[in-house]
């Protein structure tokens, strides 16, 4: 069963408008076919009326009785639906902080689903502010440090940052030069991390390296390159597209902090769309509009 609390449905109920009985805009027609079409499941079998026969009481029964993936790929599978929904009405979202409430969600059941060497996020990762707040101003911070001590202090980020949301990162990332290596694992995949803190921009070569030893290594691995400074556009286009790795800027760590977006999440969303557009690096900002 997934391990839903009951505040987490108090945020449910919010996000997807599920205090009256409703879900969003669904009839109980379209709603039915949604479920059918989308996620192959059938919402009207009886064992999902238990608690009523209303559009939300029929999911909150399902989202109690499934596992934390499958809750998981529904709730996803319903936020889509909801972004979409205020699309078509042409509508500002009358719930500004509704991401961040599903995000808050998703970031504990997707801890709890993962493969049982990576541990699970801790219920605290979408509440304790004043640690990601923390977090933040180390990363501000970095700018006005010495270089040798920027780079333990970006080593010792990265690993707080990775180890709170429960990434599994391998021990401590290691500084070699002016690079952080390391790995960690998210939803069953391992991914092999390089890390740059230096001032200019990250060109083709470095994203070239990298995608070499990723080559070297076995079929199923992926990349993370994380430069502090970016990435030039130039390097980017010679780089090309469809590669085994993503690339996350300094900026994007800070919009992650800042607006407190789980960064579990925040992978996997890179990870869909380079997926599907080929393109290595999309910033956070034009991930989570």
């Amino acid at each position: 069963m997934a391990n839903i609390r009951s505040v987490d449905m108090m945020l449910l109920d919010k996000v997807f408008s599920m205090e009256s009985g409703y879900v969003l805009d669904f009839s109980d027609r379209t709603m039915s076919v949604f479920y059918a079409e989308e996620l192959n499941i059938d919402i009207d079998d009886p064992r999902y009326r238990e608690e009523g026969t209303s559009k939300a009481k029929r999911t909150r029964c399902f989202l109690r009785k499934v596992g934390d993936a499958e809750a998981v790929r529904v709730l996803r599978a319903l936020w889509e639906y909801r972004r979409m929904m205020y699309m078509r009405q042409n509508a500002a979202d009358p719930l500004p902080e509704a991401e961040s409430m599903y995000l808050s969600v998703i970031a504990r059941l997707g801890g709890k689903s993962a493969t049982v060497s990576s541990p699970s996020i801790p219920t605290a990762v979408a509440f304790d502010w004043n640690r990601l707040t923390g977090l933040r101003d180390q990363l501000l911070a970095l700018s006005s440090a010495e270089p040798h001590a920027r780079g333990y202090a970006f080593e010792r980020l990265l690993t707080d940052l990775f180890n709170y949301f429960s990434l599994a990162p391998r021990g401590a990332f290691t500084i070699r030069g002016e690079q952080i290596d390391g790995s960690f694992q998210h939803e069953g995949q391992t991914y092999l991390l390089e890390a740059k803190w230096h001032n200019h921009k990250t060109a083709a070569n470095d994203l070239r390296n990298f995608e070499g030893k990723l080559q070297e290594k076995a079929a199923w691995s992926r990349g993370l390159f994380v430069s502090h400074a970016g990435f030039t556009d130039e390097g980017l286009d010679a780089f090309g597209r469809n590669k085994r790795l993503i690339c996350m800027e300094g900026l994007d760590l800070y919009e992650l902090l800042d607006r407190r977006l789980p960064l579990g999440e925040v992978i996997l969303r890179k990870a869909r769309r380079a997926a599907e557009t080929g393109r290595t690096f999309v910033p956070v900002r034009e991930l989570f509009v």
